[in-house]
This record gives structure tokens, sequence and C-alpha cells, in this order.
């Protein structure tokens, strides 16, 4: 049962890897992105009007990404007052029935967040006229990974040899 849990958990921080990639790139391009702003708004007079609306929908995207990776090591809120002073099965099948609540919350954010998406195309942004479904597709693609990680941790609570000590505790690999 162990072997299911440590591969669970690998397959987590394989995935967490790549969220963490991405959310670093998405930061350095919005860094990157508002120093442009300033100096074409103070220093260099180019009529670039991109960098506003860009650095809005970097800062959004990057802030949905990072929730995948809050649940990838348990850095999500729990209730610690109640979870920690219960006998073990009951923090085990607590701990999976959060996950499993959260993993339907993101799935069905996944499912509206398509269809948000898709009618996206219709409307524009208000400074480049961009299809909106552009910064939208942030929001499904954000709730899949999230689901995903939630997916992956609720198999390892749930097939772990050791319950969970706190709803918050880090999972480090090799932990099991």
């Amino acid at each position: 049962m162990s072997e299911i849990a440590n591969t669970a958990r690998r397959w987590s921080l394989r995935v967490n890897r790549v969220v963490e990639i991405a959310c670093v790139v998405l930061l350095a391009l919005l860094v990157l992105d508002v120093w442009l702003g300033v100096l074409v708004r103070y220093l260099i007079p180019l009529p670039l009007t991109f960098t506003e609306e860009l650095a809005r929908y970097l800062m959004i995207w990057m802030a949905l990404l990072a929730v995948s990776s809050g649940i990838a090591y348990r850095e999500h809120i729990g209730v610690e007052f109640i979870f920690g002073r219960l006998p073990a099965k009951m923090r085990r099948w607590l701990a999976v029935s959060f996950d499993a609540m959260a993993f339907l919350f993101f799935a069905l954010l996944f499912l509206y967040g398509l269809g948000f998406t898709i009618r996206g195309f219709s409307r524009f942004t208000m400074i480049n006229a961009i299809p909106k479904a552009y910064p939208f597709a942030g929001v499904p693609l954000a709730a899949f990974m999230a689901a995903l990680q939630l997916l992956l941790v609720g198999i390892h609570d749930f097939f772990s040899a050791r319950a969970p000590e706190r709803t918050g505790a880090t999972l480090v690999q090799g932990e099991e």
C-alpha cells in the first residue's frame, strides 16, 4: 500500500515542479513587463499600451497556478485545532474527505471555466482588443492542475502507512 502512496507523491512532486517553473517564468515576465511599463511611461516616450494589461493577466495566471503548488505541499487552510486531536484513522478519513470535496469543487470550476473561456472568444480586452478567452483560460487550467494535485495527494493520504498529523502537513519526498 505504501508503494502506491509513494508513487502518487512522486507524480505530485513532478507535476508541481512543472507548475513552479511556469510560475517563475510568469513572475519573470511580470517583472520585465512592469519595468518596461515604467520605462515607457517615465523615461522613454514610446506608445506601448499593452504593459498594464499584460501585467494584470500575468499576475492572475501566476496566482491561479500557484494554488496547485500549495495543494501539493499541503499548505492550504485546514482546521488544525480539531484535526490534530482526532485519532489517526479518523484523521486519514477526514483528510481524504477534504481532498474529495476540494476535488469536486475544482472539477466543477474546470467545467464551468471551460464554458467561460469559450464564451470569452466573443469578448475583447479594453486596450489591445484581444479575445478575453486567452486570459480566461487560466481558470480552467489552474482548476485542472489543482484537481490533479488533489487526486494525487488524496491517493497519498489514503494509501499512506501513516495518517496525516496535520491538515497542512508538508509532504517531503521520501517521507514514507
